[in-house]
């Protein structure tokens, strides 16, 4: 890698999945479709700046979600640090609003379904009985604002039809609370911090919790959760995702190591077996590692695209670990989460030429 240097930094196109990631920085107006070279192609204005993620549709359109342009919440929001945004928005190739749903409290992931239904993110306030049952965290945290101290939020995955109608729901609260304790280096404010949602093969929802070092699949007819895994070693993960085969990939961020050097890792785990089958981790470990966020995305020729998000650098490498392609976004600004400047992407995706989402477009 290149010192200083942002944008391309590696490209081996004989090995590389040839296509376009999409560079989404957070809390930016603006998204950007790269080519292979590192060149804009195509870029969206956003009404509002980024909140979490932004992916494209098989239609060509992006969704995304937004919240206002001075950085300050929507009216009504739980003012929690994180990927909050708000306004759920799809936006055509030209950048047209063709459809918005509203949730002040909507935060990290949103999902379009194969039935044109919306999953997504949000949160709710726990009684205080509520929150006593819960086992774990820092004895005596919370949420550092004032308005939120004493208080313990869970999450909620709400599913609701193009009208915006909820026609889905399930509480985290509704489930035992003795089956989940947090984990001993968060705090108690939230229960459980969740930052991804996905569905499974079989059409049930497969929901990251950062808190819990968890996954989980809840079956969506019955609202139960059918398998989880914890693994203390993942340090908070982020991004999991259900793949072709079956297997779950995972960005683990590695907040927890303490035997080493913080670092992170891309995993592909068989949930049959609760076995990591494949792993990514830099051979010098310090020089890949994002203590927030992050994502990870198997390509169609078997490569995987690491997004280390909150050092902005999207790298996609093979499956005995060579990096292929190395990028370093080079959109720096305010970014309220981080107090200050930054260039962090929530997620990168990439498409191939002749995907739904970009053909005859590019």
């Amino acid at each position: 890698m290149k010192p200083y240097q942002l944008g391309l930094q590696h490209h081996n196109p004989a090995k590389s999945f040839s296509g376009f990631t999409l560079i989404a920085p957070m809390a930016h107006e603006q998204v950007s479709l790269i080519n292979n070279g590192g060149e804009v192609v195509h870029r969206w204005s956003l009404p509002g700046a980024l909140g979490s993620k932004a992916y494209l549709l098989p239609n060509g359109n992006l969704l995304c979600s937004v919240f206002t342009r001075d950085g300050e919440r929507l009216s009504g929001a739980i003012n929690i640090p994180g990927a909050l945004g708000g306004r759920i928005l799809e936006l055509d190739w030209l950048g047209n609003i063709v459809w918005e749903h509203t949730d002040p409290n909507q935060h990290h992931d949103i999902r379009r379904l194969a039935n044109g239904n919306t999953l997504y993110l949000a949160r709710e306030e726990m009684s205080e009985a509520e929150a006593a049952q819960i086992r774990g965290g820092v004895p005596g945290t919370g949420l550092p604002q004032p308005e939120l101290q004493g208080k313990m939020f869970a999450d909620v995955v709400c599913e609701i039809n193009p009208g915006g109608k909820l026609v889905w729901e399930w509480r985290f609260k509704d489930v035992d609370p003795n089956s989940f304790a947090l984990a001993e280096d968060c705090h108690r404010g939230e229960w459980a911090h969740s930052n991804s949602i996905a569905p499974t093969l079989d059409g049930n929802v497969l929901i990251s919790f950062r808190h819990l070092d968890t996954i989980a699949i809840v079956d969506k007819s019955s609202k139960e959760i059918a398998w989880s895994m914890t693994d203390r070693s993942w340090g908070h993960q982020h991004h999991a995702e259900m793949l072709a085969n079956g297997n779950i990939s995972i960005f683990a961020n590695g907040m927890n190591n303490l035997l080493q050097p913080l670092h992170s890792r891309a995993i592909e785990l068989d949930p049959r077996t609760k076995e990591v089958v494949w792993q990514y981790i830099d051979p010098q470990r310090w020089t890949f590692f994002s203590p927030v966020m992050g994502g990870v995305q198997r390509l169609e020729n078997g490569n995987t695209l690491i997004c280390e998000s909150l050092n902005g650098r999207v790298f996609e490498v093979t499956p005995d670990a060579e990096i292929v392609w190395d990028y370093i976004c080079p959109v720096y600004h305010p970014v309220p989460v981080l107090r200050g400047q930054g260039n962090a992407l929530f997620r990168a995706y990439r498409y191939a030429a002749d995907s739904p989402e970009i053909a005859n477009r590019v």
